[in-house]
């Protein structure tokens, strides 16, 4: 997919990523959503490790369950 972060402390004009040649597939430096989701919480200055909400009775993190990251190779 396609996203467009524009100020917030993410570098101008970077391409991070590459698809094959139909842009059906991720080959290089593959994100998750969580991945995203993860850097943009980083970006507002919020753990996103930390931070859960109480849904049906359980604490859910905004990131999932799984581990993800955050991409500090887009940030300035």
């Amino acid at each position: 997919f396609s996203m467009w972060m524009a100020g917030g402390g993410i570098k101008g004009g970077t391409t991070y990523g590459n698809t094959d040649e139909l842009g059906y597939n991720s080959v290089d430096n593959i994100v998750h959503v969580r991945d995203l989701h993860a850097t943009m919480l980083h970006q507002l200055g919020i753990d996103h490790r930390r931070l859960a909400v109480n849904f049906q009775g359980l604490d859910m993190r905004l990131t999932g369950v799984e581990k993800s990251r955050v991409l500090t190779d887009i940030l300035a």
